[in-house]
């Protein structure tokens, strides 16, 4: 468990092709053993590999939390068998949206998520009672894509550096531990750079040191 840095496929946007909560992690086929053993060791929970869509791309597609884990309606047959397999014992809820990039559009924790305001309130209903929480509408940062462009874990979050006062105001009632950042020498797409839980935070290699103090201080590491 702790803070390092990594990249898939030569790239550092490392949470395009995953997805990390308290109980699971989620990995996309091909990725080599010492990067899923960087990745697994610092984030203390096991790592399941997969596919979505035909794809690598199951951060951009997937959103989870420790119990649920929410994928959109395009996955193939096969696809969702093994997701249903490997994650035995946690909610898979299939969402009907045309918002189908999950894990952009939805930013979550256990207790709590926020989703892209443009989603409809009927699909807003299915959201929040697929995962039992609260759901929250906002752009963060003028963003629509809240789960590309920040980080929330049960600890902390990072919000990225364009997100205005009132919106960090409105945050910081929410959450006590709260921080701006970049990643990726200065990327605003915070969350398709860093994947994290409660345990541990893995970003992009191109991550400075300042950029990962930020991040860490948020998250509680």
């Amino acid at each position: 468990m702790g803070v390092v840095k990594t990249s898939i496929f030569g790239s550092d946007y490392i949470g395009a092709y995953t997805v990390a909560t308290d109980s699971f992690s989620l990995i996309c086929n091909g990725v080599n053993a010492a990067t899923e053993k960087i990745i697994g060791d610092a984030l203390g929970v096991s790592l399941k590999c997969l596919s979505m869509n035909g794809t690598e791309l199951i951060g951009i597609y997937a959103a989870a939390n420790s119990n649920t884990l929410l994928v959109p309606d395009i996955l193939y047959g096969d696809e969702l068998k093994k997701i249903h397999e490997l994650l035995s014992g946690v909610e898979i809820e299939v969402i009907d949206t045309s918002l189908n990039a999950l894990g952009n559009n939805i930013l979550l924790n256990d207790k709590l998520a926020i989703i892209n305001p443009d989603y409809s309130k009927a699909e807003e209903k299915r959201i929040g009672d697929a995962l039992g929480t609260e759901v929250i509408r906002m752009k963060i940062g003028g963003y629509s894509t809240v789960g590309a462009n920040n980080i929330l874990t049960n600890k902390g979050m990072v919000a990225n550096n364009k997100a205005t006062e009132p919106e960090m105001d409105e945050l910081k009632k929410i959450f006590k531990d709260i921080e701006q950042s970049t990643a990726n020498l200065g990327s605003l797409h915070i969350g398709l750079c860093v994947m994290a839980n409660s345990k541990g935070m893995v970003a992009g290699n191109q991550t400075t040191g300042y950029e990962l103090a930020n991040m860490a201080n948020a998250l509680g590491f």
